[in-house]
């Protein structure tokens, strides 16, 4: 059995000694015997994720209702009841229902997000068990477990390697690394970093070359993907500022009514005429005037139709709330590889003695140009440049072929595809190079001699080595170098200055030399290489960031968003790559150590100046994501692997790609990426911009509404005097006009400032002081246009039915005309662009006014809310109040921009 006395901490497998790893864990090279295997599997419990609890779906469906505008909503269907008007009790509790069913539809399970990364473990493995080769289910493997791994296969458990033949892993999903990891088996530091653990081969990961074994030091929840899923586990999604806007909202309008209801039953008691019955009923008809019941129905369809508009622009949102608080982003975190960077190699810069070139192209397409000091070069004038291209194309075992989309893609090691592109660049064929001179004999690249060697024989007798590897082995290997006018002896010194200045722009360095040998030389040793070699130069490769990228990353920094990447690559390359994006500040890099020796205090400091942090982990990533929501920031978190989803969870937004991002990033983001574009982020901040604006029209265009109601009712009762509006009346005003017309305003376009001014604060109220007072002055003139209408009626002798009708009419009149006065939150005052509306606003002005004729003229109507036809005269009247109305406010703008220079 294992002994726990002996086996080193998990977290230091990479540093254990081979044998002293198979001691701790009581097994030898030749694998487990069946029956401890099975006394292992029932302690241990099978390598699979633990299931969580999932929340019962009808819990999940009635949560949608825990929220306090829905409350009030519901207090008013509770009202209505109490009226016994059941048609608009069903009406309310027809809204709020709706509403749950949208957002229970809509809103992502954070159990998904496991089921995700569950579904990565091997489904199969290959074990060696009483010293025999077996095929298992990948649930059976347990620590102590020898597993053999190869080439397309998926390690099924974390696993400490004895054997590594040119064997590669692919750590993308796990680390951010955007190649392939070479392995080997000798220990690696004890501090070294997820990505710097070559002894290792971790659950979930790829084999992209070679072949080995290992023995299995954790499975399951312990993996390093099990801890990525414990993380997400016990991740809390934040709240938006929006839903934590609207709660404050709600509590305090809610607080407001009841005490102003209170107050007004109390004053009615001892003070004015009415029979405490009647009384009661009046209030009741003030809470349902000054309840806006439409609001929460208004919210959420704003926020479906957002969620329309921004499929349509390849961002896929999986959470109502997410719309919105794109628009309060202050900060992106964006991972690197394959969200800022295209996660393709190519070979950026080519060095020769002498010339410091750069070469152009994207992907693995072979097309591109080489430069130097800024200017086009052709690489036939320098036969350095053509037979280094040559000795590229032959030391490949890769190649690189285009798909029907057109698009390049290379099938094997992404170093050797960009190689192939590189040879195209300096207009050398592929198939004709192959063709003239075929290769005999080849030693495969391994991590530990760090090369790989081709022998290829021209059809002229000659015979030719060619060797690429890591620049100081071959430096070793290489006795001359090649120079325009012949070979010469090797400068190590300038070679080294060469690789150093390479490796400094975060670009991967790898050396390239060749060597004629007797045309009898058909096979290849190890001795035939180890010296004598003529060096051709230096190809400098890296994941370029994506063009698109680039102008996004300007966009955000005009718009007051910070872009931060955080990436598990090298601190090097990361610096390089953000430079080139344009990120601020790009030398300045944080790497995971220098996380881990931080505490929260110190990193909290340091947060703000630094935009680059490198060669993180998991837990990285997510420390840095609540460093930053500490000091206030409102957080995207973008990225595509499995390391990036317990940030994801954890940021304000998160934003995964739809392409090559992880089931697991998926289920834990707010937000898919379907076209992998961080640009789209760009055009997702705009919008959420737009939808706040829309969304804070609406509220300016509600609350008014229901504030003019509201003082109506309170000046009847403290008057003593006849309800103006029947609070049935004020439902139909509350639940179909002035949403019907509120929700015109979810279609407006963004403000053309939108995305020249600074994110909003978190902490920003959503009734602004310009709100409470465009609300009060809108209210008061609300009150008198209806008052005056309804007491003008009366003076006429028309009876309360018809005066009523009148009043309802100039209030819905009244709101035509102020939603155009509501379109556009800019401070200019009157203009023309207020009338010429988007379609939709004529669509609910014409859907109003057919509603209002049907309230008005249809006997149905004259039942339910005791209405009474009017004459064209009295609805010419109604629609002149309604114009006078946007008149006065229009003066208002002028006013305030006059003396404060704003709306």
């Amino acid at each position: 059995m294992l002994d726990d006395r002996r086996a080193p901490d998990a977290r230091h497998w990479h540093a254990a000694p081979l044998d002293e790893a198979l001691e701790a864990l009581d097994v030898t090279p030749e694998g487990l015997s069946a029956r401890e295997a099975a006394k292992r599997l029932r302690e241990h419990g099978p390598n699979r994720l633990p299931t969580q609890k999932r929340k019962n779906p009808i819990l999940r469906f009635l949560s949608h209702f825990h929220d306090v505008l829905i409350y009030v909503l519901l207090g008013a269907a509770v009202v209505t009841a109490l009226l016994q008007h059941w048609i608009d009790t069903y009406v309310i509790l027809g809204v709020v229902v709706i509403n749950a069913i949208i957002g229970f539809v809509q809103e992502g399970k954070a159990e998904s997000a496991l089921d995700a990364i569950r579904d990565m473990l091997a489904p199969k493995a290959v074990v060696r068990r009483d010293g025999k080769r077996r095929t298992i289910p990948g649930e059976e493997v347990v620590p102590g477990d020898v597993v053999l791994i190869e080439s397309g296969d998926k390690a099924p458990a974390d696993l400490r390697l004895g054997e590594a033949r040119r064997l590669s892993m692919q750590e993308a999903v796990l680390t951010g690394e955007s190649v392939p990891v070479e392995k080997r088996c000798e220990p690696a530091p004890e501090n070294a970093s997820l990505g710097d653990r070559s002894s290792m081969a971790y659950s979930g990961c790829f084999v992209a070359t070679g072949q080995g074994w290992g023995v299995a030091v954790a499975t399951g929840a312990d993996t390093e993907i099990g801890k990525i899923s414990g993380i997400i586990s016990g991740v809390r999604t934040l709240e938006t500022p929006l839903t934590r806007q609207l709660a404050t909202f709600g509590k305090w309008l809610t607080a407001f009514i009841l005490l102003l209801a209170a107050a007004i039953l109390g004053f009615g008691t001892l003070f004015s005429g009415y029979e405490f019955g009647e009384l009661f009923l009046a209030v009741v008809g003030l809470s349902v005037a000054a309840i806006p019941e439409g609001l929460p129905a208004i919210v959420t369809i704003t926020l479906a139709l957002g969620v329309r508009q921004m499929a349509g622009r390849n961002a896929i949102v999986r959470r109502l709330p997410a719309v919105e608080a794109l628009g309060s982003v202050s900060v992106i975190c964006s991972d690197k590889t394959g969200t800022l960077t295209r996660n393709e190699m190519t070979v950026a810069s080519v060095a020769v003695p002498g010339r410091d070139i750069v070469v152009t192209g994207e992907g693995y397409a072979p097309h591109g140009a080489l430069t130097e000091d800024d200017a086009e070069i052709d690489p036939a004038d320098d036969p350095r440049l053509m037979e280094l291209g040559r000795a590229a194309l032959l030391c490949v075992d890769a190649d690189i072929a285009k798909g029907d989309d057109d698009v390049w893609r290379v099938d094997g090691d992404p170093m050797e595809g960009a190689l192939i592109a590189f040879a195209g660049k300096v207009g050398l064929d592929r198939e004709a190079e192959r063709a003239a001179l075929p290769r005999a004999d080849s030693i495969p690249f391994d991590s530990a001699h760090r090369f790989m060697a081709v022998l290829n024989h021209d059809h002229e007798g000659g015979a030719r080595i060619v060797v690429k590897g890591a620049p100081e082995r071959m430096l070793d290997m290489c006795a001359r170098q090649r120079n325009g006018d012949g070979d010469e002896d090797l400068d190590r010194d300038f070679w080294k200055a060469e690789a150093e200045r390479i490796a400094a722009r975060g670009q991967r360095v790898l050396a390239v030399a060749v060597r004629d040998d007797p045309p009898d030389r058909n096979a290849l040793d190890f001795d035939h290489v180890e010296g004598g070699l003529t060096l051709l130069g230096f190809v400098g490769f890296i994941d370029p960031p994506r063009e698109e990228a680039i102008r996004a990353v300007a966009e955000c920094r005009s718009a007051g968003v910070g872009v931060k990447m955080i990436t598990g690559d090298h601190a090097a390359t990361a610096a390089a790559v953000a430079e080139a994006l344009g990120i601020e500040n790009p030398d300045t890099v944080l790497t995971g150590a220098d996380l881990e020796a931080m505490d929260d205090d110190a990193l909290r400091e340091r947060i703000g100046d630094v935009n680059v942090f490198a060669r993180t982990s998991p837990a990285d990533k997510l420390r840095l994501v609540e460093a930053l929501q500490a000091q206030g920031a409102v957080i995207a978190m973008t990225g595509d692997g499995v390391n990036d989803a317990p940030a994801l969870k954890r940021a304000d937004v998160g934003v995964a790609m739809g392409k090559t991002g992880s089931e697991a990033a998926k289920e834990a983001a707010e937000m898919v990426l379907a076209d992998d574009n961080f640009a789209t982020i760009a055009a997702a901040v705009k919008a959420g911009r737009g939808i706040y604006d829309n969304l804070k029209k609406s509220i300016l265009f509600v609350l008014p509404t229901n504030g003019g109601q509201a003082l109506v009712m309170i000046v009847a009762i403290l008057a003593g005097l006849t309800l103006p509006i029947t609070p049935v009346q004020i439902l139909w005003v509350n639940m179909v006009t002035a949403v019907t017309l509120a929700l015109a305003l979810a279609f407006e376009p963004p403000e053309p400032t939108v995305m020249s001014r600074p994110p909003r604060r978190p902490g920003e109220p959503l009734l602004s002081g310009f709100l409470v007072w465009r609300t009060a002055f809108v209210s008061v003139l609300f009150c008198v246009g209806v008052l005056g209408a309804f007491w003008w009626s009366m003076e006429q002798g028309d009876g309360e039915a018809v005066a009523r009708t009148k009043a309802v009419n100039v209030l819905v009149a009244m709101e035509i005309f102020y939603l155009f006065a509501v379109r556009h939150l800019s401070p200019a005052g009157w203009s023309w662009r207020n009338i010429l509306a988007t379609p939709a606003v004529w669509i609910a002005v014409g859907l109003v006014c057919a509603l209002q004729v049907a309230f008005t003229y249809a006997p149905p109507m004259h039942l339910l809310f005791d209405t009474r036809a009017l004459n064209l005269e009295h609805m010419g009247i109604a629609l002149g109040i309604g114009f006078a109305g946007l008149i006065v406010v229009e003066v208002e703008k002028l006013v305030r921009r006059a003396i404060f220079g704003r709306r």
